[in-house]
């Protein structure tokens, strides 16, 4: 039951920080009278960060388990990770693996804080870096939107119609919203591991995710859908 409520505790914040967002004022430069906004979301690079980072984290499982199988003594093989059989399994019980590794209830992190601040500091530290690291790779940086909104003739209310000044006053938020993003989706996958909710914090975070971002395609093409009944009518 516990499982269960904290389960559905962390699909509610995580859907109340989804609605966290900045909308930025526009107008179209060629048709007065005519505005729009773009919005930037808190969770600005969506589930990117903690996919990265489990992707980064297994990859760090697979090569650590292999080289202990084989240089079981090794001094840095043991460094990056020593496991144990434990069900029909292998887990890591101490080295860079151990302590990357999500502890298993709060009673493991009181009985080994070090553990805990270590795997909340670098699960933190790895989506803020992947989520900045991703708007530069995938275009979704300030200056790529801010040529993909002039090219659509689009400018900012007040101000010269230029790229640059739509590029720094985007500068104000989408870096910052991709990194502080990032940390808060890895802060609620600690969370979520601690309190152990069903399945995984990861799991748990992905679900939401892309649950909610079908929900906000939905309600668009149903919104385009009724001013296309308007304009028929």
């Amino acid at each position: 039951m516990t499982n269960l409520l904290s389960t559905v505790l962390i699909f509610l914040v995580v859907i109340f920080f989804q609605g966290f967002r900045v909308d930025v004022p526009l107008k179209n430069r060629n048709q007065r009278g005519v505005g729009n906004s773009y919005p930037i979301k808190l969770f600005y690079t969506s589930n990117i960060p903690i996919i990265l980072q489990t992707a980064l984290v297994s990859n760090l499982y697979f090569l650590s388990q292999i080289l202990y199988a084989r240089f079981e003594t090794n001094v840095l093989v043991r460094l990056l990770g020593v496991w144990k059989s434990e069900g029909g399994g292998s887990k890591p019980v101490w080295g860079i693996a151990y302590y990357i590794s999500p502890p298993a209830s709060i009673g493991e992190v009181i009985s080994d804080p070090i553990h805990g601040l270590l795997y909340f500091s670098f699960i933190v530290a790895a989506c803020g870096l992947f989520s900045k690291t991703w708007i530069d790779i995938s275009g979704q940086d300030s200056r790529t939107v801010a040529k993909q909104l002039k090219d659509q003739g689009m400018m900012i209310g007040g101000h010269r119609d230029t790229q640059e000044p739509l590029k720094k006053y985007l500068d104000r938020y989408i870096p910052v919203a991709a990194c502080f993003g990032g940390m808060c989706i890895g802060a609620l996958t600690v969370i979520s591991d601690v309190l152990g909710v069903i399945g995984s914090g990861t799991g748990i975070l992905l679900a939401v995710t892309i649950i909610y971002q079908y929900h906000e395609i939905f309600a668009k093409e149903q919104a385009q859908g009724n001013a296309l009944g308007v304009l028929g009518m």
